[in-house]
């Protein structure tokens, strides 16, 4: 391999790299196993940086749900010659076989699945309040406010019982103090 092959499958290797744990980071698991998978063929994986990569990769598979890959994946990184490496293999593949816990549906909250949503539909709702901000301040405000009668005017008597307390108080410190 000649010195421009060399620099160009380490840019290679570094636009993977990063453009796959940007992808994780946006919650795009998919997207980010693909890139890793290319970044970790362009790296030595014995090296620090490959088990690197292969970790990031793994929790890539866990997130998209392709446990057994993760799995695979963690069990060849238990006898990576990086200690970190296996450290991090070691306590993933703890979390991997872990029995799942069934939790009551009450306390689940349902996130809709946005993937299947046209890009033009989120553009347009986007557009559309962009373009109405005045008319939706005037409907909050108009629903918000209170009609006088709505109000509870009251005394309950909390300020003259405050002010007293506080004058009490006053009144012991400036005794005490003399």
């Amino acid at each position: 391999m000649n010195h421009s092959e060399n620099v160009e499958t380490k840019e290679t290797f570094e636009y993977n790299y990063q453009a796959g744990k940007q992808a994780f980071e946006n919650g795009q698991y998919k997207a980010s196993i693909t890139y890793l998978e290319t970044a970790s063929a362009l790296v030595n994986r014995l090296s620090r940086l490959g088990g690197e990569v292969q970790i990031w990769l793994v929790t890539a598979y866990q997130a998209a749900n392709a446990i057994e890959a993760a799995i695979a994946l963690c069990e060849k990184l238990l006898l990576h010659p990086d200690s970190q490496t296996k450290k991090q293999a070691k306590n993933l593949i703890y979390i991997l076989k872990a029995p799942q816990l069934k939790r009551p549906e009450d306390w689940m909250t349902n996130i809709p699945d946005l993937v299947n949503l046209e890009e033009n539909t989120v553009k347009n709702y986007y557009v559309d309040i962009k373009a109405k901000p005045q008319e939706n301040r005037d409907s909050i405000s108009e629903s918000s406010s209170l009609e006088s009668e709505e109000i509870n005017h009251q005394d309950n008597q909390f300020t003259g019982f405050a002010l007293m307390v506080v004058l009490l108080i006053l009144g012991g410190l400036f005794f005490w103090s003399h």
